[in-house]
């Protein structure tokens, strides 16, 4: 039962085979328009059998659908990469966290000392670079 199928599908593949190629002739298109069309334009037909002529309407361009090509800022689609830095940089200005140059709290006078550490070094360089010429 499964014989006659398949002797028949081996039969018709040559046929569709041959339809295919005659109607392409092997070749690839030689032109390919791209048009945007305005509201209530149409798309043109195309100018020879070698062309082939892509229509897309200009209200919609994108794929991506109109609710979600803007989306707002939201707090919760920030990463919490991103969240922690901002808590880290804030509690640093405040003074609430070792490391910060602040009178407040229990380790705030160890960020004055890195501070006064990172402004030689880049004093440092500064002198080297004028020495050398660079700017």
């Amino acid at each position: 039962m499964l014989r006659p199928l398949i002797t028949a599908v081996l039969l018709v593949l040559p046929t569709v085979a041959v339809a295919q190629d005659a109607a392409t002739h092997g070749q690839p298109p030689e032109r390919i328009r791209s048009i945007l069309l305005k509201p209530g334009e149409k798309c043109p037909p195309a100018a020879n059998e070698n062309e082939v002529v892509v229509c897309a309407p200009s209200e919609t361009p994108y794929r991506i659908p109109r609710q979600f090509r803007a989306a707002p800022y939201s707090p919760a689609s920030n990463s919490w990469v991103n969240r922690v830095e901002t808590i880290d940089q804030v509690s640093r200005v405040n003074g609430a966290v070792p490391g910060s140059c602040s009178v407040v709290g229990s380790a705030g006078f160890s960020g004055c000392v890195q501070q006064m550490i990172q402004q030689w070094a880049a004093e440092r360089r500064q002198a080297k670079k004028d020495a050398v010429g660079e700017r």
